[in-house]
């Protein structure tokens, strides 16, 4: 880029040195960040500005600590909590998360409110500022005006060639002019805050940007009313089934209770007025099917390997009795 620039600025000199050669080439140049350090109003906006900005980072800053206390929290409480609120409580802290981020990408990304408003700060001062080289040019027949604060590379620049104090009286003569004419309204409008210009190109990319950005939210709303709702229903579900597994439980403990009572109130009073099988429980019924399957298979396997027996006891005499014959 500084190439090409450099390239361009030599070309032009070039070609001006040959049109112009009887009178030479008139160069000057401005210096616009001293200009700008020089004009009181936008100073003082940009003090406001930055100003501004601190209140967006601290702001940002405390809820991404927040932010990190809750998922501290959670790491210390996730052996008290089962996987289903784990993951809510994990989805929740990336879903703010996700906030803050594009609430900072919001205040100072690319297209954010901070370079919006340092554009907006800009531009009337680089409209003066360009007027003012315009007229400065015309008057006193300069060739080129370069900007030192630019991309274009100046080794050496003579104190002599540089505009920037005429432009800054320009501006200031300009601003004067421009003020009220009675003393009480030059009052009322130094008292007015700084609201820079804003041109007809600007306003349109700022709505559109503003636009985007508003269906943005909208979407992030519309999102996240719809996750909360969905984790409202899954909550009541959870609950729902964690009341019933509770009632459940409560009602085999009671049975159990109630068993117990009855077995030690026969037991004390020396009688029995319930059959044993109803005071056993479902585990010991299962336990006492298991055995008499086994009693009853190791009867049948018995009586097999005594029928096998003597049946073989059968073929031995017969043999013998063949054998004796």
């Amino acid at each position: 880029m500084k190439r090409n620039v450099l390239f361009l600025l030599t070309l032009a000199l070039m070609c001006c040195s040959i049109t112009h050669a009887q009178r030479g080439v008139r160069i000057a140049y401005i210096d616009t960040e001293y200009i700008l350090e020089n004009v009181p109003e936008y100073q003082e906006a940009m003090a406001q500005l930055d100003n501004k900005a601190e209140g967006w980072k601290l702001e940002i800053q405390t809820k991404l600590q927040e932010i990190e206390q809750k998922r501290k929290n959670l790491s210390n409480e996730k052996a008290l909590l089962t996987k289903e609120l784990i993951d809510e409580r994990e989805e929740d802290i990336a879903f703010e998360e996700n906030e803050i981020l594009d609430y900072q990408q919001k205040r100072f990304g690319p297209n954010g409110d901070l370079m919006l408003q340092k554009k907006q700060l800009m531009q009337p001062i680089q409209d003066q500022v360009f007027s003012a080289v315009q007229d400065i040019a015309a008057s006193r027949k300069y060739d080129f005006i370069f900007d030192k604060s630019s991309d274009a590379v100046m080794l050496y620049s003579a104190k002599q060639f540089d505009l920037s104090e005429q432009v800054l009286r320009s501006i200031t003569r300009s601003s004067k002019r421009t003020q009220a004419g009675s003393r009480a309204e030059q009052r009322a409008a130094e008292e007015e805050e700084l609201i820079p210009e804003i041109n007809e190109e600007l306003e349109a990319r700022e709505k559109a940007q503003e636009d985007k950005r508003a269906e943005r939210e909208n979407a992030i709303e519309k999102r996240r009313q719809d996750i909360l709702a969905e984790r409202e229903a899954r909550q009541k579900e959870a609950e729902a089934k964690r009341q019933q597994i509770l009632e459940e439980r409560e009602k085999a403990k009671q049975e159990r209770l109630n068993a117990r009572n009855n077995n030690a109130a026969n037991a004390a009073s020396g009688t029995e007025t319930t059959p044993a099988s109803e005071t056993k429980t479902r585990e010991q019924l299962i336990e006492e099917n298991r055995l008499k399957k086994l009693a009853e298979r190791e009867a049948r396997q018995k009586e097999l390997e005594a029928k096998r027996k003597q049946e073989l006891e059968n073929r031995q005499k017969a043999k013998d009795s063949t054998n004796n014959n």
